[in-house]
Formats: structure tokens, C-alpha cells, sequence
């Protein structure tokens, strides 16, 4: 049944995540040319891949509104059926939260079918957004997607009070959409250096580094190398017999993959067919919690919560620390849940919180 581990060759999956000028679609054409072979891009940034044109050998097709999953994926199919070796999806950012995209059908479907609730519009738009993830996963090109970064925030303590601030940047895709490429780049600042915040190959350790033509030669001289890729050590087989009997080896289990069952199931009784499939034998502790912690939150996330009965609770808060058990219990369920708030539904909510708090603090003071 089982047979010995070989990494074969393969073609590139990469992701490069970027704040706008950060150097996204040039760092994408660099690594493609040192991919080799023909290049075509997809290109919803207004026809910018196209400024490269003078440096860069390679074709494009512009894609315009709306940005729905199938659209992505007849050209994804087009680049396949014309033979090209790489395809630059520039940008994924778009099937998401663009005009038309993924968050913009759950609304428009939930108006349509379900009464406004958008909670049970994603089991139609999940499938769809699966379908445009296993397309570029069974693709036969290298395929290399950028993906738009926007403003983390979070609340903190400043000088004892607390506040909603500025952490970082976040790509602005479905939670858990690094899980899916071999590489995930997230530039850092300006001359196209990058961090690898995931990377498989093992190319891109320590300080940030420049991407070049030269990062794609590597890239591919990794891909072809075809050697053996070890996750784990393998333990030498024991040459005597046990004395005592004992049960069959359990296969491995392969936990990414119940990971991601769990955190795109696209209702409650999705979560819980995707619970009782997590085998009871061949986990260690910290797999468990992590399936555990998975199962939690997709939970929570799933579980209707109104962004109306939100600003109810904040309103009516007479002191900070409930409005602050507001924003914990109940704000932190939905932020950050795969697509189930939007980006100005999360800022309506930031201002709220800051609103509230200032009434408050001006009460107390004039008391």
C-alpha cells in the first residue's frame, strides 16, 4: 500500500502580498522570465502589467468588473488550452472583494434568497471561491498571484486607556488562502524586497531579500530538482520482532488538509461533518489543539452574530470596561472570519468602538 516518498517535479504555486507600489506585478514578471517559457497575465490593475511591456516579454488580458470566481477561471483555462508556461494572476484580490467578487455575491444572493442573511448566502458563494482555488491548484502552469495588503488593526492599551489601532498588514483574500501555494512572499518595502512568511522551498531564509530574475531561476531549479522532501524524519525500521503484539502502524494524518475542511466549512452541519471525520488515533497533542482552536473558531464565525445588535451593545455601555467586554465577546468573533465582514462594516464598527469610548470618558469626567 504504501511506497517510499519522492517530491516530484512540480510547477509553482506563489502568492506576493504588497501594499499598493510595493512592487507587486514587477515582482511577479521577474520571477516569471526566470521561470522561462511564455508568459501570460491577468490583469485587473487597470492595465499596470502592461507598463512593464518594454522590459518584459509576455501577453495579457485585461479584466474588467465584475470579478466573479468563473471569470477568473475561463482565463486561467484560455492560458492553459494557448500552451503558456507561467500565468500571472494579478490581481486575486479582485475575485474577493472586488466589484462582482466574492463578497459582493454573498450580499447580493443574501438579498435574493435569504432574506438579507449572509451567513447562509455563503453556502452558494464558498463552492464557487473553492472552484477558482482548485483551478490554479491543478493547473498545469507555474501560476504566481499577488494579492492587494490592507491595515490590520487591534485593540490595544495606550497609557491605560485603550484603543483601536494600526498593527500591520493583512492580504486581502479568504483567511487561510496561504495554506494553498508553496510560497507566499509579502513584500516589505520599497526595491522589491520580500519576507517569505511561508515558504516549502526553503530558498528564502533570514533577512529580506530582492526579487529578481534570478529568484525564479532558483525557483525552478528547486522545482525540477526532484529531490526527496522530508517533513519529518523518517524513524529506521526496527529488524527484530516485538515481543509483545501490537496494532497496525496508523497512516499519517494529513492535518492541512482537515485543517482547511474545518475552516471552510460553509455551515454548522458542514463544521460538524468535518469534526467527525478527525480520526481518534495518529495525532500528536499539538495537532489536536490546533484542530481544536480551528473547530473553535470556525464555530464562533458561523454562529449568526448581527453588526446592528453590535452597535446596540456599544451604545448602551455606560463604562469602558463594557464596552470592551463588548468588543471581545462579540466584535473579535466576526472580524477577521474568512469574509463574513466586510472591510467598512469592520470600520463602522472601529468607529463606534472610539465614538463610544469618547462619550464615556466625557461623562465620567463631567461626573
Amino acid at each position: 500500500m504504501f511506497k517510499k516518498a519522492e517530491r516530484k517535479q512540480s510547477k509553482l504555486r506563489l502568492a506576493i502580498a504588497g501594499a499598493s507600489g510595493s512592487g507587486k506585478t514587477i515582482g511577479a514578471l521577474k520571477i516569471a522570465t526566470g521561470l522561462g517559457g511564455s508568459i501570460a497575465v491577468l490583469d485587473t490593475e487597470n492595465g499596470s502589467a502592461s507598463l512593464y511591456a518594454d522590459e518584459y516579454n509576455f501577453d495579457v488580458v485585461n479584466l474588467s468588473s465584475p470579478y466573479t470566481p468563473e471569470r477568473f477561471i475561463e482565463v486561467i483555462h484560455a492560458a492553459e488550452k494557448a500552451g503558456y508556461n507561467t500565468l500571472i494572476i494579478d490581481s486575486t484580490t479582485h475575485e474577493w472583494s472586488g466589484t462582482g467578487g466574492c463578497l459582493e455575491l454573498v450580499d447580493a444572493v443574501a438579498k435574493i434568497k435569504f432574506r438579507g442573511n449572509t451567513w447562509s448566502a455563503w453556502s452558494e458563494i464558498t463552492p464557487r471561491h473553492r472552484a477558482f482555488i482548485d483551478a490554479i491548484l491543478q493547473s498545469k502552469m507555474h501560476i504566481i498571484t499577488t494579492m492587494r495588503s490592507k491595515t490590520e488593526t487591534a485593540q490595544v492599551e495606550v497609557n491605560g486607556r485603550k484603543q483601536v489601532q494600526k498593527l500591520g498588514m493583512k492580504a486581502e483574500q479568504r483567511d487561510g488562502i496561504e495554506y494553498e501555494f508553496t510560497v507566499v512572499l509579502d513584500i516589505v518595502h520599497d526595491g522589491h524586497y520580500a519576507n517569505a512568511s511561508k515558504d516549502r522551498t526553503q530558498l528564502f531564509g533570514g533577512d529580506p531579500k530582492r526579487i529578481t530574475v534570478e529568484t525564479g531561476e532558483q525557483l525552478l531549479a528547486w522545482l525540477n530538482s526532484g529531490k526527496a522532501e522530508l517533513l519529518e524524519p523518517i524513524q529506521p525500521k526496527e529488524e527484530s520482532r516485538p515481543l509483545v503484539e501490537t496494532k497496525a502502524e496508523q497512516p499519517k494524518v494529513d492535518i492541512i488538509s482537515l485543517l482547511r475542511s474545518i475552516s471552510n466549512a460553509v455551515n454548522l452541519d458542514a463544521l460538524k461533518d468535518s469534526a467527525s471525520k478527525v480520526p481518534s488515533d495518529g495525532l500528536t497533542d499539538k495537532d489536536k489543539e490546533s484542530i481544536k482552536r480551528a473547530y473553535i473558531k470556525r464555530k464562533q464565525e458561523l454562529t449568526p452574530v448581527s453588526i446592528e445588535s453590535i452597535l446596540t451593545l456599544m451604545e448602551v455601555a455606560n463604562t469602558k470596561e463594557q464596552l470592551d467586554k463588548t468588543w471581545v465577546e462579540k466584535v473579535d468573533r466576526v472580524s477577521g472570519s474568512g469574509g463574513f465582514i466586510t472591510e467598512a462594516q469592520h470600520q463602522t464598527l472601529v468607529d463606534a468602538y472610539n465614538k463610544c469610548l469618547e462619550e464615556i470618558t466625557l461623562n465620567q469626567e463631567a461626573a
